[in-house]
């Protein structure tokens, strides 16, 4: 089996479900606490699009720094959204799950059930 590897914010109830959810399922994650360890821009924008999900599900609009960038109503590519998560990561919606070549936003957590298939 390919390692799995889920972009984890320990502090998110969300985030903590689905890590539970994983281990429920009998897997042992790589966690990357995307917080303290940082990522490019490059990278993220490689995963959403990876994901086949709107730009959008990825943005966390209830944040503090959504309202003073200015992002509601701007439509973003990957590549622009992916530069401003790197600079500000508490935008990025949590968890997201990546197994090989295959990402799954993990909202709701029964969406990591399609990784498997």
């Amino acid at each position: 089996m390919a390692r799995v590897v889920i972009w984890h914010h320990p502090r998110c109830r969300k985030s903590r479900e689905g890590l539970n959810y994983l281990r429920e399922k009998g897997i042992d994650p790589v966690i990357f606490d995307y917080l303290r360890e940082g990522f490019s821009p490059d990278e993220l924008a490689q995963l959403i699009r990876k994901s086949g999900l709107p730009v959008e599900e990825f943005i966390r609009t209830n944040e503090k720094e959504f309202r003073e960038l200015g992002l509601k109503g701007r439509s973003l590519t990957a590549e622009a959204f992916a530069q401003i998560a790197s600079e500000h990561p508490r935008l990025l919606q949590r968890p997201i799950v990546v197994y090989g070549d295959r990402v799954v936003l993990a909202r709701p957590v029964e969406r990591l059930d399609a990784l498997f298939q």
